[in-house]
């Protein structure tokens, strides 16, 4: 699908910006409803989740149910079962006796829905945004020009790269890149890998797995204090509840900062079972011998440098505060995506909220505009909303109170209370 010319007297109910998988399941909710007009704009030429991490086996943390609308419209036409039946695929997945569905598999679900769907427009770039006669008037490279009375925002997280590689010279790639390049990756003789999630996690299997086969040396370093599972238990789960919404919001902003920090084990580690199977690896290979392979935690990158194809890389050993140096041919970073606010907002940055940090100062109800009800946020509120901002299982959540916002009614129960504990008294 690509961009269309719109006509400028057109007035929408609200404009989405950037069409990752919540602001996708906002359009498939949306697409129902008579009494709602909207328009999703998305720079890239179709839908693309995460495809540099397609390694094989590679799965969801979350099970299927926490698809694009499922947890708010168990009904509803775009759900997961339903691309499964549609293609063919449902006995099979039930067969399979597996909730969580393969990276590739939900990304091919999300491009279904996509196509299904009459409000998105693919290849538009968003180049301003401005407040005029009490509408937000969306601009395109294109030239066209979109009216709205509310715009939700879904332009995603950026990859990240540290500060000590900024502006580092030679072929090191994020992790969000891995797979079209891992084949140039696996020629080189060293390849070290900085980051401890999941990502990361499973590049170092997957490098390890095929060590034997090319014969370079693997070192998997990070700053955290050990490679941690990401929590999962049941009681721990209630956290992403419209009950610990209500009360993390509520806690002062430096507390939420903290808590922001002292989380991170809840959504950003490592699969237990990977973690198990990446020893049981290691000590498989280890069994003809010694294995080209380092694990080192602790250790925080401080600099790095690239030299005719070698990377040197400064590490400091944060517990024990001795500095070391690794030198590699090849360099994966795998730490992380952050959020940094659209170029085309500035002309509307008197009517957002900001925090003493800097941030979106995002309302309970994922507003954050002055008046509280026209511009909203799809993630990118860890600080606000804590572990349930990047939640796919909260996305319908968020999106049911959205729509209830746009509405002015609710058009899709929105639960109140889930939890059997209590998070405040």
């Amino acid at each position: 699908m690509t961009a269309l010319a719109e006509s400028t007297d057109t007035t929408y109910d609200f404009v989405g910006i950037g069409l990752g998988p919540f602001n996708l399941g906002l359009a498939c909710l949306t697409e129902p409803i008579a009494e709602l007009s909207g328009v999703f704009l998305e720079s890239k030429p179709h839908f693309e989740w995460h495809s540099g991490m397609f390694l094989d086996g590679a799965h969801l943390q979350t099970p299927f149910m926490s698809d694009l609308v499922t947890l708010a419209d168990p009904t509803s036409p775009y759900s997961f079962l339903n691309y499964l039946k549609e293609t063919g695929r449902l006995y099979a997945f039930y067969i399979r006796e597996n909730f969580y569905p393969l990276r590739v598999e939900y990304d091919a679900y999300c491009r279904w829905a996509a196509d299904k769907l009459s409000s998105v427009r693919f290849g538009t770039t968003v180049t301003e945004v401005t407040y005029e006669d009490e509408l937000y008037v969306v601009r395109t490279g294109a030239g066209d020009v979109f009216r709205a009375r509310h715009l939700v925002l879904g332009t995603g997280t950026s990859p990240h790269v540290p500060e000590a590689c900024a502006g580092l010279g030679g072929d090191f790639i994020h992790n969000s890149r891995y797979m079209q390049h891992k084949r140039e990756l696996q020629a080189k003789d060293s390849i070290t890998l900085v980051g401890s999630g999941q990502s990361a996690a499973e590049i170092f299997h997957d490098l390890l797995s095929e060590i034997d086969v090319h014969g370079y040396r693997l070192n998997w370093v990070t700053r955290s204090p050990r490679f941690f599972p990401l929590e999962y238990t049941k009681l721990t789960l209630e956290m992403t509840s419209p009950e610990y919404i209500d009360y993390f919001h509520a806690l002062p902003e430096a507390t939420r900062y903290r808590l922001q920090s002292e989380q991170k084990g809840l959504f950003k580690g490592i699969d237990g079972e990977l973690i198990d199977a990446i020893f049981d690896l290691l000590y498989q290979k280890n069994v003809a011998g010694p294995v080209p392979a380092r694990l080192l935690t602790n250790s925080s990158l401080e600099s790095a440098r690239h030299d005719e194809g070698t990377y040197t890389l400064g590490f400091r050993q944060q517990e024990a505060g001795t500095d070391f140096e690794l030198r590699s041919a090849g360099l994966v970073l795998a730490t992380g995506y952050r959020y940094a606010e659209p170029a085309f907002l500035a002309p509307v940055r008197d009517r957002l909220r900001y925090d003493s940090h800097g941030n979106f100062d995002v309302a309970r109800n994922y507003a954050v505009d002055v008046t509280g009800g026209g511009v909203f946020l799809q993630n990118a509120g860890v600080h606000t909303h804590s572990v349930t901002s990047p939640d796919l299982g909260m996305g319908p959540y968020r999106n049911a109170s959205i729509i209830r916002e746009l509405l002015g009614t609710e058009y899709y129960p929105v639960e109140k209370t889930i939890a059997f504990q209590e998070f405040t008294v």
